[in-house]
């Protein structure tokens, strides 16, 4: 398989990562593993089944899993997990965490598998995109899945783009959260916030100021128009304060004094902080105008 084909197949979704896999990549028969029997299932002993140490997901919804594991007790698990072959007649999980929590629970002994054999990289590629694509995921757990896709899969952001099937511009949003403070991070998380309102806050320059908006969002329970609305009151409160604190610099203060001196008049000296300016020169009348312009023309 040449690496366009592979990439476009990784656009699609796990779906395609398993279905465009080359022969090392097919369903093996655990009892027979030399043997590669495409679509095949086998059924896999939970103890023998190792965690996958590139699990993205951080938190699994009690209930949910609960309400999970009582289905798999009245009707089996119908959706297989899928694991490889490590060694010495064990196996470690790509995909299917939460269905092998809740058949623990549900007290199974062994589980339908598909047996694949994959690399790390790949192992990696097929857990984080499997589990992007969840609809119960959080946006921090997409955000730190998306970042893990480009720091252990050395991918840009337009490659991950590509893989994933999303606009650039959704992936840098998500990876903007991982700037947030900590206490932002967990409203987020825990959908005390949306990723409308988690958006606007990134655009806050001040750390203090992002827990500041955060707070307020979840006390007042503010829309993200609303939240939209005081972070830019707030961004230009903060414009104003900036502008106010641009004096002039001490060096310009002789000189002003000089020129005013000089010219026997006011002197005024405005300058920015990339240097430029400029100098107002006040005058009482016409005949004060033409004293100073003199003196300047001499």
């Amino acid at each position: 398989m040449n690496a366009p084909q592979q990439k476009k197949a990784l656009g699609r979704g796990l779906s395609a990562l398993i279905s465009a896999s080359a022969p090392s990549e097919e369903v093996v028969a655990q009892d027979s593993p030399s043997r590669i029997e495409t679509g095949k299932i086998s059924h896999v002993k939970i103890e023998a089944i190792e965690a996958n140490p590139w699990q993205p997901r951080t938190e699994f919804e009690s209930i949910s899993l609960q309400e999970l594991s009582e289905s798999i007790q009245a009707h089996g698990l119908i959706q297989p997990i899928t694991v490889r072959n490590i060694e010495n007649g064990k196996y470690q999980l790509i995909s299917g965490e939460r269905r092998l929590r809740a058949s623990i629970k549900a007290g199974l002994t062994e589980l339908p598998a598909y047996i694949r054999t994959v690399n790390d990289q790949q192992m990696i590629e097929m857990a984080l995109v499997e589990n992007i694509q969840r609809e119960d995921l959080n946006s921090m757990e997409v955000a730190l899945s998306y970042q893990r896709l480009i720091d252990e899969c050395q991918l840009t952001q337009d490659q991950l783009s590509e893989k994933v099937g999303k606009n650039r511009s959704t992936i840098t949003n998500f990876l903007r959260l991982l700037k947030l403070p900590s206490t932002v991070q967990l409203a987020v998380r825990d959908k005390k916030i949306s990723m409308g309102h988690a958006k606007i806050i990134a655009g806050l320059p001040d750390v203090l100021k992002q827990e500041d908006l955060c707070k307020k969002v979840i006390e007042s329970e503010l829309s993200v128009r609303s939240t939209e609305s005081l972070a830019k009151k707030l961004n230009d409160d903060e414009a104003l304060k900036t502008k106010a604190k641009i004096g002039l610099p001490s060096s310009f203060e002789a000189p002003k004094k000089e020129l005013s001196k000089t010219l026997d008049t006011k002197i005024e000296i405005k300058r920015n902080l990339k240097g430029k300016g400029s100098i107002q020169i006040s005058f009482k009348n016409d005949d004060d105008f033409k004293r100073i312009f003199a003196i300047i023309n001499k």
